[in-house]
């Protein structure tokens, strides 16, 4: 997983950090005042972009400022050891800002993020933020990480027995965001804010509120693909209408937790803030000063800033980098009398997750246990197979395995909605499947296909994949579509790149034609019924299909398809359960599309 930021423009952030720069070096310090009475300590610790790396992981981060040589850092056991320490005094809040799910580790992708909340119950995890990936599934997956309620996949194959020999039962905090709404009925997703009692040293409590956004940006992520159901608000507008509604409750200490990233200048230590830019360090400019502090995530950056908020009255604004390599903590004090944040009491500073203490034991006895069953996970027979279904060694032939990926995407489609057709996109397969059993497995066996050769590693690389999404085109659209397959390069060259059809679907074409005549428009059928240029059809492929990013190059014709809307099943899920449901597969006839007699 590249560290680099995930959002879009991070030039045009890094051209604007001059200007912040200049801002920050005009921001007037504070005022001297006599000494008030002795405040209330309030710890922010937050972690973020977890995914899943609770297990045995070493990588390095910069030093904490420029200059100081790089230091080894990562695990869980080690991550679960620095938050002990640091946690040991009162009003000490621990949180995330979100993607804590679609871990890449085999250890909790395997068993769908499960074992990721089993982790964070364990290290005392208050509150996590909504990332973009807690929303790479439908709503009611979440749900069930949250609830442990065994439902919100297309199957059942879920709620697995955690380390401690009990059913998964969900998470012991509770997720948030007050920016992501249902599109009809504009209802959060989830709470948008929650306020945590601290105690005021004095027999009493003061109240903290939280506020939490996700990125807008969800939507043209790849995997939280988002064409319909859901509906992402902007996050600074947003957070200020929270705020204003905490301060009518009398909350005067607010925080905002934000999936949403920024960075600073290569070369940079994790503690220090230098020519920050990106989306967050904007997003401050905008957020009210009612917000004391504002922690992000996303970026995957390391960056620990104190910035002039509206009223140009610095405060924290911050990123933990991710896979638990950084811990930032964020020291508020309140006044006791008020409960206002006393912001020149404000500090702010990130720790590196060192491997030089103590690994916590009992997360490594749970790491152990997953990755443990590993391998009776992998050798899980999930479907059989007659033959090899293969790809092909050229990217203009039609492949048996392409063709049952384009046959399971209309299968998926048609199973919680409805569409005529299905294509799967060149590029797409990373692997055959072969009839022949693996010499090296001894669970394999002819024909067998394993939980580890088909649902990880065949349509996505790293995890279960983009959703299959469904959309409505006309005909002349579908045929601009299939003519697409033919693409002129920079060099003037022209090149086929096959895509898959479902086997309802049939066209012939001529390979010497010009660009877009390579196809008779009444030569394409769809059910044995001639394809008619003013007719609409539901369409089913990849979410990323449907959207310029991520996109397989070339093929735009979907990027206007109307009334998309999601299906439950990802591509990886289809290819896996349709294979199941048809076991034994044969590899289908290549005869779905051919070059026109004479042609």
């Amino acid at each position: 997983m590249p560290a680099a930021p995930k959002s879009p423009g991070r030039r045009r952030w890094r051209e604007a950090a001059v200007a912040t720069a200049a801002l920050l070096a005009l921001t007037p310090a504070p005022a001297a005042t006599a000494d008030p009475a002795p405040g209330v300590p309030v710890q922010l610790l937050s972690i973020t972009d977890l995914h899943g790396y609770f297990g045995e992981y070493t990588t390095t981060v910069p030093g904490s400022h420029a200059g100081e040589p790089a230091k080894t850092v990562g695990g869980g056991a080690y991550l679960a050891s620095h938050l002990k320490r640091l946690r040991a005094q009162k009003n000490s809040v621990l949180f995330s800002a979100g993607d804590d799910f679609s871990g890449w580790p085999a250890e909790t992708a395997w068993f769908w993020n499960e074992p990721t909340i089993e982790y964070m119950n364990m290290i005392g995890v208050e509150f996590s933020t909504v990332g973009n990936h807690e929303i790479d599934r439908k709503p009611a997956y979440l749900k069930h990480m949250m609830e442990g309620t065994c439902q919100g996949r297309p199957d059942r194959d879920l709620c697995f027995t955690d380390s401690t020999g009990t059913r998964f039962r969900g998470a012991d905090f509770d997720y948030y965001s007050a920016n992501v709404v249902n599109d009809v009925t504009g209802r959060p997703l989830v709470e948008p804010y929650h306020v945590r009692q601290v105690d005021d040293g004095r027999g009493g409590t003061l109240p903290v509120g939280f506020i939490h956004a996700t990125t807008t940006h969800t939507p043209n992520e790849q995997l939280s693909y988002w064409p319909s159901e859901l509906k992402f608000l902007p996050e600074a507008q947003t957070i200020n209408r929270y705020a204003e509604e905490l301060r009518g409750r009398g909350v005067q200490a607010i925080v905002a937790v934000v999936h949403e990233g920024f960075s600073q200048d290569s070369g940079a230590g994790y503690n220090d803030c230098t020519a920050p830019f990106g989306p967050l360090a904007d997003m401050n400019k905008q957020i009210s000063p009612a917000v004391d502090a504002i922690v992000g995530g996303h970026w995957h950056a390391l960056v620990n800033c104190m910035l002039p908020d509206p009223a140009s009255n610095p405060r924290p604004v911050v990123e933990a980098a991710n896979h638990g390599r950084l811990i930032n903590e964020i020291t508020l004090e309140l006044d006791p009398a008020t409960g206002d944040v006393r912001r020149d009491r404000t500090k702010s500073v990130s720790h590196a997750n060192t491997r030089d203490v103590a690994p916590d034991p009992e997360v490594q006895r749970m790491a152990k246990y997953w990755k443990d069953r590993l391998p009776a996970r992998g050798n899980q027979q999930v479907a059989t197979v007659t033959g090899d279904l293969t790809r092909t060694a050229g990217a203009d032939e039609e492949s048996t395995l392409g063709n049952v990926t384009a046959d399971a995407f209309l299968w998926a489609a048609n199973k919680d909605g409805q569409a005529d057709l299905a294509v799967a996109m060149p590029g797409i397969l990373l692997r055959d499947i072969p009839f022949a059993p693996n010499p090296g497995n001894p669970a394999d066996a002819p024909g067998r296909v394993l939980f580890s050769e088909l649902v990880f590693g065949t349509v996505y690389e790293n995890g279960i994949g983009p959703a299959v999404v469904r959309g409505t085109v006309t005909g002349k659209k579908l045929h601009e579509l299939i003519e697409s397959q033919w693409q002129r390069g920079t060099d003037g060259a022209v090149t086929y790149r096959h895509m898959a059809v479902s086997g309802n679907v049939s066209y012939t074409y001529d390979p010497g034609a010009p660009i877009g005549q390579h196809v008779d428009i009444k030569k394409i059928r769809i059910d044995n019924k001639p394809v008619k240029a003013d007719r609409e059809y539901r369409i089913a492929t990849l979410a990323n299909n449907f959207f310029a990013r991520n996109a397989t190059p070339g093929f735009t014709a979907l990027f206007d398809a109307r009334n998309q809307d999601r299906s439950v099943y990802s591509g990886a899920d289809a290819l896996w359960k349709y294979m199941e449901a048809r076991s034994p597969v044969r590899p289908p006839t290549l005869d779905r599309v051919r070059p026109a007699p004479g042609g």
